[in-house]
């Protein structure tokens, strides 16, 4: 029973936080984003005190079932483990805890927690792990799904779906993406909670309080044989069987070695009071047979085969899927005359552009867990995981695909760290983000000229601003038939929403971009 509710409950929570990441239409959110909250270290940057009282009374009263149920990357691990445990029975083994490693990786953890440094945080932080594979593998994937189901209700006159541009957001994350799904995936087909219980900081930490708590998996000695059956399917590698013992630290509270015991020797709860007949517990090889047939361990031994097969058919499954995703972008898009259409490149910025509401880059750096929850939510596709070191896999906003539209404020209302925190309609509009900077050498009036002479008009950065910071000029004033061109921008009332820089028809960089500003202003 203890197993089957936590296999309810983690499907649940897993289920829901991974909706999150793969819907593009904002719904959900509304439903399903506490999920994303009430893990733990968002919680944590997010100062939600509540979050994490309740957290760590539940490890206090349960032990570790945040890693077991509410945690997504430790339950992506749980379904990879359990696929491989559909190709070999009683896999795993006793094994010491790697102290040398785990608690190392905790202190480092904490320091640049301190410092402020998020480049490190976001690839050993769970939840920010499994949201950037979550956005770089599963989205594209599913929006794929989604529009072959538009295609098919198309063609029956039915538009109950709709298509959407499936795109490489970063090269980066793509890769690193791929790297950690792949390591961490056989990290779990091969020792279950590896990862758990040798790196992960939030397992490390709520591992000291689970050796507390109330509720525990517990070995009544009386009754067991020694058969081992507990040891081979604890996916924590936490249980010596020889001598009893469960090591609470890295216990995630599972139950599977509770429903493999034939004895009723291991239990959860609180210690039972000990039996008057301590000296009858039978230990012998012979009765722990009982349990491990000749028949079986001959099964088991024959299964060893199809353990390197298993395994590469996962890493190679596994591989197939997740590079389809660099194949989003090989279809050229083409104008109605079917003339390729160049793609546009990212200008070089003196400073990024971090999202309205993040309020300066200092603030995004020291809260943000690179979850990149808001960068799967956008819908003006804006948001971008960063490649620089300083802001590794931190959202950073780009205008080659839309601009930031001044009605939209999701990203500020999926936000579960407080890194870009909520904002209203009316302060979207006013909240200066960065400003419009005119490059003359790549305007077209400049550059281009009719066949018979004549200047090329444009004026799109004009027409298409917002908060009429644009005012056209001529080239030079001393000639008349001098093109007119973005020359003067007002910088007190350009807000930086990229409108200009994403309606510029200039390949392959706008002529006209925006650079980002260090602290953001109301004007």
């Amino acid at each position: 029973m203890l197993k089957l509710i936590r296999r309810i409950l983690a499907v649940l929570c897993f289920v829901a936080v991974t909706l999150l990441f793969l819907d593009f239409t904002g719904t959900l959110h509304h439903w399903l984003g506490w999920t994303a909250k009430m893990q733990f270290f968002p919680a944590v940057l997010a100062l939600n005190f509540v979050v994490i009282a309740v957290l760590v009374l539940l490890t206090l009263i349960f032990g570790r079932i945040y890693c077991s149920v509410i945690c997504p990357l430790g339950v992506m691990q749980d379904l990879i483990s359990w696929l491989h445990g559909k190709f070999k029975k009683n896999r795993f083994t006793y094994s010491k805890e790697v102290k040398w490693l785990r608690y190392p990786v905790l202190v480092i953890f904490i320091a640049l927690l301190v410092a402020g440094v998020g480049s490190i945080l976001t690839l050993l932080e769970p939840y920010g792990t499994y949201g950037m594979i979550a956005t770089n593998l599963f989205q594209p994937l599913y929006q794929w799904a989604n529009n072959g189901l538009a295609a098919i209700a198309e063609h029956y006159d039915s538009y109950a779906f709709y298509s959407v541009d499936v795109w490489v957001k970063s090269a980066t994350a793509l890769g690193l993406s791929i790297g950690f799904f792949l390591v961490i995936g056989f990290l779990a087909w091969r020792g279950g909670r590896t990862y758990c219980n040798t790196i992960c900081p939030v397992g490390t930490l709520l591992s000291f309080v689970s050796r507390f708590s109330l509720l525990k998996v517990r070995i009544d000695k009386d009754k067991c044989i020694k058969c081992g059956l507990c040891t081979r399917n604890c996916k924590s590698s936490c249980i010596n069987h020889e001598d009893g013992t469960v090591d609470h630290s890295r216990c995630v509270t599972c139950g599977n070695c509770i429903s493999k015991c034939k004895k009723d020797a291991i239990y959860y709860g609180r210690p039972r009071k000990t039996s008057e007949n301590v000296g009858t517990r039978p230990a012998s090889s012979a009765e722990a047979g009982e349990n491990m047939t000749a028949s079986e361990t001959s099964d088991n031994k024959s299964k060893e085969d199809s353990i390197d097969k298993g395994k590469r058919a996962f890493l190679i499954g596994a591989g197939t899927a997740v590079a389809a995703v660099a194949l989003a972008q090989t279809k050229k898009k083409v104008d109605g005359g079917l003339a390729a259409i160049e793609e546009k490149k990212v200008p070089k910025r003196k400073k990024p552009i971090t999202p309205p509401g993040s309020w300066n880059a200092r603030h995004m750096r020291q809260h943000c867990t690179a979850c990149q929850l808001c960068v799967a939510e956008c819908p003006n596709q804006v948001l971008v995981p960063s490649s620089d070191t300083l802001t590794l896999m931190q959202p950073t906003m780009t205008y080659e695909r839309g601009y930031c539209r001044p009605e939209c404020i999701r990203c500020s209302q999926v936000c579960p760290t407080g890194a870009i925190k909520p904002i209203t309609f009316e302060e979207k509009t006013s909240i200066k983000i960065g400003y419009a900077v005119w490059e003359s050498t790549l305007c077209i009036p400049v550059t281009k000229k009719h066949r018979d002479g004549s200047p090329t008009s444009c004026g799109n950065c004009f027409a298409h601003c917002p908060t009429e910071a644009i005012t056209m000029m001529p080239l030079d004033e001393n000639d008349e038939n001098s093109p007119m061109v973005p020359k003067s921008i007002n910088k007190n009332k350009c807000i930086g929403c990229g409108n200009c820089e994403y309606v510029c028809p200039a390949r392959p960089v706008s002529a006209i971009h925006v650079e980002g500003l260090e602290d953001h202003r109301l004007i």
